[in-house]
């Protein structure tokens, strides 16, 4: 019966809280729930010692839950942690006393790979497409990009190369690795099978100690990333 008192209590300060014009009334949820309306009061109108003491209890395990998350977890993973502690909470619950002590949940940055391996040089690379991904005619513009695939042996590296004009990829490699040869391949690939211009571009983001491939007759483009 406690826990259908405490959920009625958190859904109507939450409520309250929100900007929703329609907020139940505390008969409609008792009536919802199957519990005493008189019973709700006498409850929420009971010294504090039961209900204050039982919160505060709580406000303490729920703490170290969202402090060893270090803030990342919200009411929902908090609950779950709780569950597995065998402490007797329902989430609404929970919800609410991580709202009395201000505990929000900050959601780290996600983590994703870097693909640019310098080689110790640097490179003076201009960007010769400026935004401009279309071309006249094949073979005149290339753009490339590296990208990485889960397998069930680890990481596996695909660099591509597509041309601006048919937007076909017409070159392509892969390996275990994201290091220059993998990018030449590509090229190689693109300069055997397709016939390009003599002054074809081929544009490609990089970092400032970016990797800069044999030049193949090609104008290098890049833009940094």
């Amino acid at each position: 019966m406690t826990e259908k008192f405490e959920f009625i209590d958190a859904e109507y300060a939450a409520y309250q809280e929100s900007s929703d014009e329609h907020v139940p009334s505390i008969v409609k949820m008792c009536r919802w729930l199957e519990v005493s309306r008189s019973g709700f009061y006498e409850w929420r109108a009971a010294p504090e010692s039961a209900t204050a003491k039982r919160r505060a209890e709580l406000a303490l395990v729920i703490g170290k839950s969202f402090d060893d998350s270090d803030g990342t977890y919200g009411y929902r993973r908090v609950h779950a942690d709780l569950v597995a502690w065998g402490v007797p909470a329902g989430p609404e619950l929970v919800r609410s006393i991580m709202r009395e002590l201000g505990l929000e949940a900050c959601q780290p940055r996600p983590w994703r790979f870097s693909l640019t391996e310098g080689d110790g040089q640097e490179h003076d690379i201009p960007d010769l497409v400026k935004r401009d991904f279309t071309a006249d005619a094949p073979g005149e513009k290339m753009v490339g990009d590296i990208t990485y695939i889960p397998t069930w042996q680890g990481w596996l590296y695909l660099a591509t190369v597509i041309d601006c004009h048919t937007k076909e990829v017409i070159g392509w490699a892969a390996d275990d690795n994201y290091r220059t040869p993998l990018i030449e391949k590509a090229i190689e690939m693109a300069a055997r099978n397709h016939l390009l211009a003599g002054n074809a571009i081929f544009h490609s983001d990089y970092a400032e100690d970016g990797v800069k491939p044999r030049n193949h007759g090609l104008a290098w483009s890049a833009v940094a990333c």
